[in-house]
């Protein structure tokens, strides 16, 4: 075998770990070293990768501990029947990456997945161990994700909670009869269950008013997952059900969406072709929508087409079109559920819209101010000098408010 340098080693497995979307660094404790104590901090700006829902972009050192893996999922380039390069890292050398790495300010924090080598228990020891001897070796304050190996020992993931600021198991198949399949040694009740001791330590972590002591913190920024697009036939109503019930059930920070990207010497029962990178962009504004604009899967699905989000239209244009007889809303009196039903109008300019009313009247060009473009929004609602007469139910407003060139969304890979 090959022995590969630093470097070598560096570019296997970085590239190796640029399948896994779920590395955004949103939602942690805010801590730094300023002062002179430690190194690092989970906030400040980096030259790539992750942005917060403030919009700071935090960059990640992404890496698997190694790419050798006992597993052989098919959709997986890292299986254990891929004829990839294989390298490793030590735990000294990853840690002493991201420290050199922060220093010359490339990163703010540490992305940490690998494939299963040994056992889960091994593998789970080395990622935990990684992130251990930064915190308490190193005194580093970085931003840590920790991917979760479900099969390991729940001590060893509650051991990854007080040292990691997220944790991630990823479920990867939106249908569990397609885990079964593809990957046959993974076990979809395991990663849920792991999942669902992460949630319980989470909120067990979470002080009361009348709590004198604080309990120790387990992964503040709380656990993710990943769901691959385009992989198993599940359609986008599928996909946006399982994830609401991910997040319900498991309070879950994020779910990722990634289109399933052909690999070499790929199996039969995979698809041949990746799906369009749009379709993985419409679930995200649908995964949006559900999250903050109080949308339920349902009313998604009520504006899909056999199961499918429209392509050329955001899903809350879909279904505003779909639900014309509730629009107009009167931005002056309507109330703010209703308002976040606009197209158009995101959360910020609602916010606003409601606060200024309680000021002055507002006018058309006040929207237009408040809000990105009044194009948008126009048909759907009415200002005291506006109202839409019968363009909220012309035949082609729907023609009227898609793009006449569409957006191309760019590949990563």
């Amino acid at each position: 075998m090959t022995v590969l340098n630093l470097r070598s080693k560096l570019a296997v497995l970085a590239d190796a770990a640029k399948y896994d979307a779920s590395c955004a660094s949103s939602g942690t404790s805010k801590r730094d070293s300023i002062g002179g104590k430690g190194v690092g901090s989970t906030e400040g700006m980096g030259i790539c990768h992750a942005y917060t829902p403030d919009g700071r972009c935090v960059s990640l050192l992404k890496i698997l501990l190694t790419n050798f893996c006992i597993y052989d999922c098919v959709y997986c380039i890292n299986r254990a029947s891929s004829n990839v390069q294989r390298a490793r890292f030590s735990v000294d050398e990853v840690v002493e990456l991201t420290l050199n790495f922060y220093k010359r300010n490339y990163i703010e924090g540490l992305f940490l997945s690998s494939g299963i080598i040994r056992s889960g228990d091994y593998t789970m020891e080395q990622l935990v161990l990684v992130a251990k001897k930064l915190r308490e070796e190193h005194d580093f304050r970085g931003y840590i994700h920790l991917k979760l190996i479900p099969e390991a020992d729940p001590r060893l993931v509650e051991e990854a909670g007080l040292y990691a600021d997220r944790l991630s198991a990823n479920i990867e198949l939106p249908r569990d009869e397609a885990l079964k399949r593809l990957a046959p040694q993974k076990d979809v009740g395991v990663i849920k269950q792991a999942m669902g001791r992460v949630r319980l330590k989470v909120e067990a972590a979470r002080p009361a008013k009348k709590d004198k002591a604080k309990p120790p913190k387990f992964a503040p920024a709380g656990q993710s997952t990943q769901l691959i697009i385009g992989a198993d036939g599940a359609s986008d109503t599928e996909i946006v059900d399982r994830s609401a019930s991910l997040y319900a059930g498991y309070g879950l920070r994020r779910v990722y969406y990634s289109a399933f990207s052909p690999i070499p010497d790929s199996s039969s029962a995979l698809p041949l072709s990746k799906p369009p990178l749009m379709r993985e962009h419409r679930l995200y504004q649908a995964d949006w929508l559900m999250r903050f604009y109080g949308f339920s899967p349902a009313e998604i699905g009520d504006a899909a087409n056999d199961g499918m989000l429209d392509l050329n239209i955001d899903p809350k244009l879909a279904w505003a079109l779909n639900s014309r007889a509730q629009f107009p809303v009167d931005v002056n009196t309507g109330a703010r559920e209703m308002l976040l039903r606009v197209p158009g109008l995101g959360v910020k300019s609602v916010n606003r819209i409601v606060q200024v009313r309680r000021w002055r009247t507002l006018r058309l060009e006040d929207i237009g101010r408040l809000c990105r473009g009044i194009h948008k929004v126009r048909p759907f609602i009415t200002a005291l000098d506006w109202t839409p007469g019968g363009l909220t139910d012309a035949a082609d407003l729907r023609a009227r408010m898609t793009p006449v060139v569409q957006p191309v969304q760019l590949n990563l890979f």
